[in-house]
């Protein structure tokens, strides 16, 4: 190769350094630029926790929590003796016991029991008619004539399986066939559900935990969308710190609704959000301070550099921090810790709704006001005056609305998996299903043994 075609080759190979110098440049350059401007779908880097400088010293433990894994109740218990030294083969005496180890173990999956029924009839030479011997199978199985086959056991596992674990129907067939030896069509397990709530001891029972709601001085509520037919409707929740769960389904989000579900003798306070379908339930309200909270995170995020506004939501926040505060010194406080009159919190209640109302006429009624970003809460908090502290007045009151929101939350999980339900009867199955076994989870019982309990009840004949 000539000297002229290696100098040309050396200049060919420069220009691809140069270009190749460029094109690494613009990417490095780009990928700085989606470092610090990430699109929508990635997620931003989290923050590396703190590398610890120093080492803490351990807590010791208490006495009490210093102990060894709690142990079963043995079914059976299996005995490992030696009898001679292995070493020398000489009589060991002295037998005692040097520690314990458990096997915890499922026993085989147990078939179903078929039990077959044979009904004799006779015949009467006297009366001229057959006789059938009598069969009550009332608190065997659920349903009523040949369609009841199924016992108590068995639809008390499948009412479990379908409300407290959720699972879809065709997944309850799969487990009953694969575990039991037991095959059922999905069009049988839901004609059972809707059975076992026909039951009078369980419409009873549904009926019972709506009237505790009633009754009780303290109820949460809410609300959440759910599909019925294709249609779009609201499942409405209401349930008490004593355990009780109640939800209803309808088509309305009216306040009709709530009205109608707590009753015309509703003496109790309600502690709900701020949706104006409560407003109609004639009671002292509170309002979950946790939705006003959230609500006033979002103005600052909105308005991240307005120091007014900033100032304002700051004060808002202070306000209810401030609440919480001379609660608890006013619980605390007295001579050996006496718990404070009514008057003394009904002052504190005065002095809390007075500085509500100072931070809500400030951006609510004049009419510059209007397009100023506090305007819609500076509005609420002066609507909503009376029921901001009504956990200042009532003992065992609470501020937010957390209660329901968990309640409800199972509800929302069964829809996203199901899609709501099909049909009228199939909403009022999934609500009393759902109230019942709520209910039993709240108060710390054991769901399965509860509806089988309400399953078991014979039937009393009506005189």
């Amino acid at each position: 190769m000539t000297i002229e075609a290696l100098e040309e080759e050396v200049r060919r190979l420069r220009q691809e350094l140069a270009e190749a110098h460029t094109l690494i440049a613009k990417l490095q350059a780009e990928l700085e630029r989606l470092r610090a401007d990430p699109p929508p779908r990635i997620k931003p880097n989290t923050a590396k926790p703190k590398e610890k400088t120093e080492r803490k010293e351990r807590r010791k433990r208490a006495k009490e929590e210093n102990g060894a894994r709690p142990r079963e109740t043995p079914t059976q218990i299996v005995q490992h003796t030696i009898q001679e030294c292995p070493d020398c083969h000489y009589p060991l005496s002295r037998r005692l016991l040097a520690s314990p180890r458990q096997v915890i173990e499922l026993p085989p999956p147990q078939p179903v029991e078929v039990t077959e029924h044979q009904i004799f009839k006779s015949w009467c030479a006297r009366c001229g008619k057959w006789h059938y011997a009598p069969l009550d199978l009332s608190g065997q199985v659920v349903g009523q004539g040949r369609k009841g086959r199924i016992g108590g056991r068995i639809a008390s596992l499948i009412a479990y399986l379908r409300t407290t674990l959720r699972l879809p129907i065709r997944q309850i067939r799969e487990y009953l066939q694969t575990m039991h030896n037991l095959l059922i069509s999905t069009g049988e397990i839901v004609e059972l559900l809707h059975r076992i709530c026909e039951t009078k001891p369980v419409k009873e029972a549904a009926e019972a935990v709506r009237e505790r709601v009633r009754e009780s001085r303290i109820v949460h509520g809410d609300e959440t969308g759910w599909r019925e037919a294709g249609q779009n409707g609201y499942v409405w929740c209401f349930c008490t710190p004593q355990g009780e769960r109640y939800y209803e389904y309808d088509k309305s989000r009216a306040g009709a609704v709530a009205k109608r579900i707590l009753g015309s003798q509703f003496k109790g306070a309600p502690v709900t959000d701020f949706y104006a379908a409560y407003n109609g339930i004639p009671c002292e309200h509170q309002r979950c301070w946790a939705h006003l909270l959230r609500d006033l995170h979002k103005l600052k995020e909105e308005c991240p550099k307005d120091e007014e506004v900033l100032g304002w939501a700051k004060q808002v926040h202070a306000l209810y921090d401030k609440s919480q505060q001379l609660l608890r010194a006013a619980h605390t406080g007295g001579s050996e810790h006496a718990p404070p009159t009514h008057e003394q919190l009904e002052a504190l209640y005065i002095e809390l709704v007075e500085s509500a109302r100072e931070l809500g006429l400030r951006y609510a009624q004049a009419k510059e006001h209007k397009s100023h970003p506090c305007h819609t809460l500076c509005k609420r908090l002066l609507l909503h005056l009376d029921g901001l502290f009504q956990f200042v007045l009532q003992p065992g009151l609470s501020a937010d609305n957390n209660l329901a929101e968990r309640s409800i939350r199972p509800l929302v999980v069964m829809r996203k998996v199901s899609g709501g339900s099909q049909s009228p009867k199939g909403s009022a199955t999934r609500m009393a299903l759902a109230s019942l076994f709520a209910t039993w989870r709240a108060k710390g019982l054991n769901p399965f043994n509860e509806c089988l309990f309400l399953l078991s009840q014979p039937l009393v004949p009506s005189i």
